[in-house]
């Protein structure tokens, strides 16, 4: 068992993440399982324990009471006769549908690395799993058959699950024995598509079903990344009501394979992600562990002049860590603004005057930084990232963002090594992982070739979550 002292010095590492999950050691890629259960959030993980780059998958596991503050448990599934655990999902069987868990209990789907699928159960609140006896229970359909993700819908169970560049429906009445209904590929092809999430939102009265399509490469900032798709669902398909329009659900280079937690308290959508890439992931440099999650976020739906669009935002939970450094309101800013604490949460609100470009220098020192500006001429946001050695990682990272009433609002939250933005109420985030000079904590607020208006800026520092 850990020592305290040691977890201390475990998750004191150049670069570790201070409030984002991270293993203790080896390898993590995509949150799997995501389910909430008698009191506690479950995440499970991609998790290779024996290296920190990619190998033979296991399911890792954590648990959480409010998905900020998280313990890290015993590994869930190993491979067996059969394979590898690929990605999947876990859902609560309270009504013992599948036969598996008298009383209620957990059903976990998962791909074996065949891509064929399996089935798993818990009666002990997830602590132990045994695996289904006639696994596997769907063969290899397709190649790239994959990552099943499983809801309740009008009395039966419902799997969405990638297959090759399309995702296929499936029902079942038992989570055992599955139908094949239908197929959707939007008329998309844009690489392999992985880690398919389906869920309903609802706006204005009106129920709107999203689904999520993890695509590896041809994301907008290079490699791996997440598009989604707003439309409606007949319990055998979906069908997108935009069909002409490709919708990024993050425009940064480290937002991958995420997912939603099925029973989620209050109706409530909650998503995370895997917070890296695979242009370069193997690369990063950490020691130790490689791998973490995006914060957790919640997801809702809103009205834009282009049609409904998802928007996201940090889990609520996350403001009990907040500790104020300051807040400031109606000044100007011509050239730099310096906050000299560790700034780990910023909020500001710019109102555009006649500086082009304006923005937030980041793990600020003497030879620059990590800089994320607005250009006012080509309504982009773009990150500026040094890249040092890392193969394939993008320096540049932009997205499109247009001024709302001249004003531009952004959260920003800053860990060790990565950057997650929030533009206008989260409907645009950019995620990226950053490897800045070590302990550089430094931020600065500058304007180019003329001024800025900040309407509000408040700066926070966000506690450890591993510490007591």
């Amino acid at each position: 068992m850990t020592s305290t002292t040691d977890s201390m010095t475990l998750y004191d590492e150049p670069y570790r993440p201070q409030f984002h999950y991270s293993p203790p050691s080896g390898w993590l890629n995509d949150p799997n399982g995501l389910v909430y259960y008698e009191g506690e959030y479950h995440l499970f993980y991609q998790y290779h324990p024996h290296s920190t780059v990619w190998g033979p998958m296991h399911w890792g596991h954590a648990v959480s009471p409010d998905l900020i503050h998280w313990e890290t448990l015993p590994i869930a599934l190993y491979p067996d006769d059969l394979g590898t655990m690929f990605s999947g999902c876990v859902v609560v069987d309270a009504d013992n549908t599948s036969g598996l868990v008298p009383g209620g209990g957990l059903v976990a789907l998962f791909s074996y690395h065949t891509q064929a699928q399996g089935a798993a159960y818990s009666t002990d609140r997830g602590r132990t799993w045994t695996k289904y006896e006639g696994n596997p229970i769907i063969p290899a359909l397709r190649k790239d058959f994959r990552d099943p993700k499983v809801l309740w819908y009008a009395g039966q169970w419902v799997m969405v699950l990638s297959a090759g560049e399309s995702v296929m429906f499936l029902k079942s009445p038992d989570l055992l024995h599955w139908e094949v209904t239908g197929e959707f590929n939007g008329g998309y092809e844009i690489g392999v598509w992985e880690v398919p999430d389906l869920f309903p939102l609802t706006i204005e009265g009106v129920t709107k079903w999203v689904l999520i399509i993890s695509v590896n490469p041809t994301a907008p900032a290079g490699g791996s990344g997440t598009r989604y798709c707003i439309g409606r669902f007949d319990g055998r398909t979906f069908i997108d009501e935009y069909p002409d329009q490709l919708l990024w659900f993050d425009w940064g280079a480290d937002d991958y394979a995420g997912t939603t937690f099925y029973n989620a308290p209050d109706g409530r959508c909650q998503f995370i992600a895997w917070m890296n890439n695979w242009a370069y992931a193997e690369l990063i440099p950490t020691s130790v562990w490689r791998g973490a999650t995006t914060i957790p976020r919640e997801l809702r739906l809103v009205n834009t002049e282009a049609g409904v669009r998802l928007a996201q935002f940090p889990v609520d939970a996350l403001n009990q860590l907040r500790v104020p450094l300051g807040k400031w309101e109606h000044f100007t800013l011509g050239e730099t603004l310096s906050l000299d604490e560790q700034v780990r949460d910023l909020e500001v609100e710019f109102e555009l005057r006649d500086a082009q470009i304006f923005g937030v220098e980041l793990f600020a020192t003497k030879m620059g930084g990590v800089q994320l500006t607005y250009d006012v001429n080509a309504q982009q946001l773009v990150l500026h990232r040094p890249s040092g050695d890392i193969r394939n990682f993008n320096p540049a990272v932009s997205a499109p963002l247009v001024a709302v009433d001249g004003r531009i609002r952004l959260r920003i939250l800053v860990d060790r090594s990565s950057i997650e933005v929030f533009a206008h109420d989260g409907l645009l985030t950019m995620t990226s992982q950053v490897f800045p000079e070590v302990d550089a904590a430094h931020v600065r607020l500058f304007a180019l070739d003329g001024t800025v208006h900040v309407l509000s800026l408040c700066a926070y520092q966000i506690q450890n979550i591993w510490r007591a």
